[in-house]
Order: structure tokens, then C-alpha cells, then sequence
């Protein structure tokens, strides 16, 4: 019998290199976003932009590091911008989004709630990247989110799992390895193509009624792959590839996310679409 154990440890490690890839280094201590510029519970959403606007990070990600670019974009421009953490494990500090995803849906209701309570608005707008981007689709579906959200902007979201660039493939070959991924980080074994937490997500249809979608998606992304599976089927949706709006970008999954002004200029349209304006290589400046 060969040992597991010793095969198991480099790929756990694999997959969680390849993971870490969704979000930038955790370099920023604080447990909460500053509140002088988002997380502000004092903000009032103006007549321009009646609506809070909750951010959801992604995988290894945290309240703080995925929205250092994104969060001071959106208050500069007059939005109440505020960040949750969700996902934690025991002892693991920082990298969230590792918990069971269903779970995690449960989290962004309880933080929905406080943020509208707060503003006085009726409902939010969501805007996640990768996990983030497709977790909220189950608070939508499953925990009456569609009543207290307007729409929801996906960054590189997971919307049909992902086989991580072919690893995840791998995993029937290693026997007692998805149940290994499954308990120890269950967040990730979700978003594998085919879970069991994908398959009831997406049964019945991608959307519900009352929200408006929208995917913003990278044809380099190497971590959602094939990256077409994060683009939605519904009445209500707005798929967008980058490089059909500026075929200089290269951004590729943690980029889009995190420092790509281009794909920030189409979450603003996403969230004001009354006011929108073409998004072009240019956007990169505004």
C-alpha cells in the first residue's frame, strides 16, 4: 500500500499555493476595514447612490486585503462601501473563506442585515471576487437574499466550480484525497466542478428573480478555468469579458480583483447602470 500520507502533504500543498493565488499576500494586521473610508456605519447612501454596497472577498482572502484598490474606488465616488469576513477556521487567522460555503452564505445574511439596518436603505448591492462572487449566489437563492439585494457583481466568480487549471482532476487518482480537502478546508472542496454544494447551487437555474447579474470575467485566469464557466444563463444577466473591452489587459485571477481599474470601471456601470459609460483600455485612468 503506497503511503498516502506522503503523497497527500505535497499536494494539499499544491492546492493551496495555487489557492493563496486568489488573493494577494495578507499584509495588512487590522480585523476590520478602516473606518474612516469603508465599513463607515455612520455613512447614508445618498439620492445618487441609494444603495450600500457589500463587498465579499474571495478564497484566503479577508475584509481587508481584497478591497485595498476596490473599496477606495467606490467611496471616492459617493457609495457607503463596507467588507465582511466570513469562511473562518479554527486557529487559521487572516486567510477566510476556507469554511463550508453554505455556512459562509449564512455569515453575509447576518452582515446584510446589520448593514441596512445601519444606512436605512431597502436593500444593497454585492460585489465579490472569485468565491465571493459566486457564495452570495446561494444567500441569494436559498436564504431570501433576493428580497434585500438589487444586484449582485461577480469578479472571476466560481459560478460552475472550477478544475484549477486540470489539479482538481487529479484528486480520484489519490485515493482519500477529496475527503482530506473536504474536511480540512471544506470551502474549497465546494467550488470543485461537480460538488455536491455546486450541483444543488445551480440546479433550477443560475439567477432568481429581482437581481440584476453581472460576471466580469479575464480569459487568462488561471485559477476559475475553464474561465467561460463563471459566466451566468438567465434574463437578468450582463456577462462581460475584459479583453473584449481592451484587448491590452492581461489580467489574470488576482489582478481583476484586486488592481484592475478596467474591470473596476464596468463594477461602477454594474452599480449604476443608468450612468454608465463605455469601458475601454482609457478606463484605466478614470
Amino acid at each position: 500500500m503506497l503511503p498516502w500520507n506522503r503523497v497527500l502533504r505535497p499536494l494539499a500543498a499544491l492546492l493551496l499555493a495555487a489557492a493563496v493565488a486568489v488573493v494577494p499576500a495578507a499584509t495588512a494586521q487590522a480585523a476590520t476595514a478602516p473606518s474612516s473610508g469603508w465599513n463607515n456605519y455612520s455613512c447614508k447612501p445618498s439620492a445618487a447612490h441609494p444603495r450600500p454596497v457589500v463587498l465579499v472577498h474571495g478564497t484566503f482572502g479577508n475584509s481587508v486585503d481584497n478591497w485595498l484598490a476596490l473599496a477606495p474606488y467606490l467611496t471616492s465616488r459617493g457609495y457607503c462601501v463596507f467588507s465582511l469576513d466570513y469562511g473562518q477556521l479554527p486557529g487559521v487567522p487572516l486567510f477566510n473563506g476556507l469554511g463550508p460555503i453554505d455556512k459562509s452564505a449564512a455569515q453575509l445574511q447576518v452582515f446584510v442585515d446589520k448593514v441596512l439596518a445601519a444606512t436605512g436603505a431597502a436593500k444593497a448591492d454585492l460585489v465579490g471576487h472569485s468565491q465571493g462572487g459566486m457564495m452570495p449566489r446561494y444567500y441569494l437563492k436559498f436564504l431570501g437574499g433576493a428580497a434585500k439585494v438589487n444586484a449582485l457583481v461577480g469578479i472571476a466568480p466560481d459560478n460552475h466550480g472550477t478544475t484549477l487549471s486540470g489539479l482538481a482532476n487529479l484528486l480520484p487518482y489519490f485515493p482519500g484525497a477529496a475527503d482530506l480537502l473536504s474536511s480540512a478546508t471544506p470551502g474549497l472542496a465546494d467550488q470543485v466542478a461537480g460538488s455536491a454544494f455546486l450541483t444543488k447551487l445551480n440546479a433550477g437555474g443560475d439567477t432568481v428573480p429581482g437581481v440584476h447579474y453581472t460576471v466580469i470575467a479575464t480569459k487568462y485566469d488561471e485559477v476559475v478555468t475553464p474561465y467561460t464557466s463563471q459566466f451566468l444563463s438567465g434574463s437578468d444577466v450582463h456577462n462581460v469579458l475584459l479583453q473584449n473591452l481592451c484587448g491590452l489587459d492581461l489580467s489574470e485571477h488576482v489582478a481583476i480583483g484586486i488592481v484592475d481599474r478596467i474591470a473596476y470601471h464596468e463594477v461602477a456601470n454594474a452599480l449604476d447602470p443608468a450612468h454608465a459609460s463605455a469601458t475601454t483600455c482609457a478606463s484605466v485612468f478614470s
